[in-house]
């Protein structure tokens, strides 16, 4: 995701960017974003490959990018990306508890679920584990913002519709920052997506 002027009409690595620097939360929906006492803030972000950089140059992944711009800040912040390729949102649960403990961050960014979503895999198990991530990020004293996906069309509206309204319905019920769909303006766009329909090349 390297060409910005892809994002003109959806901003989104520069809304994450503003929200975590506590200058304008209302560019996205939820909770709004306050100061951290830490001098050097923390960032985990626990992904799948849309936040993993996958099959693209790990500089040009949106991580990446807006690490690079966390770190320009004052006081700089510190990302940490514990996204891999493939991951499920139970994989996410069983390694976060020893993210937290060693990384001790102030936010946590989750983006999980896509790949239980392309498998097919109960929406009650999926709403578990994310449930779970935002109640161990939580107590562990972290503010969370969720990333919520949209399925292919081919997936149809009878599981389709309710896995992306999950993801608003754990940002209400937690009181979340929630960035309704990464790809916004980008999936939509063949030009942008890499063969498989599913990841953004580095032009997006």
């Amino acid at each position: 995701m390297g060409n910005f002027s892809n994002f003109k009409d959806i901003l989104m690595l520069f809304r994450l960017v503003l929200l975590l620097i506590g200058l304008n939360a209302n560019l996205v929906y939820g909770q709004e974003a306050s100061s951290v006492s830490s001098p050097r803030p923390t960032l985990l972000v626990l992904g799948d490959s849309l936040s993993a950089a996958h099959n693209i140059p790990e500089k040009q992944g949106w991580v990446t990018l807006m690490s690079e711009r966390l770190a320009r800040k004052t006081p700089p912040w510190t990302v940490i990306n514990a996204s891999v390729s493939g991951e499920t949102s139970s994989g996410g649960l069983s390694r976060l508890p020893n993210l937290l403990a060693s990384h001790k961050p102030q936010w946590v960014m989750l983006e999980l679920g896509a790949n239980d979503g392309l498998r097919g895999l109960p929406l009650k198990n999926i709403r578990a584990n994310l449930q779970k991530m935002i109640q161990l990020s939580q107590a562990s004293g972290a503010k969370v913002i969720l990333i919520g996906i949209m399925l292919p069309p081919n997936y149809g509206a009878a599981y389709r519709d309710p896995f992306a309204r999950m993801y608003r319905e754990l940002a209400e019920q937690n009181k979340l920052t929630l960035v309704p769909f990464l790809l916004e303006g980008i999936a939509d766009n063949p030009s942008l997506m890499q063969p498989d329909g599913l990841h953004p090349t580095a032009l997006a």
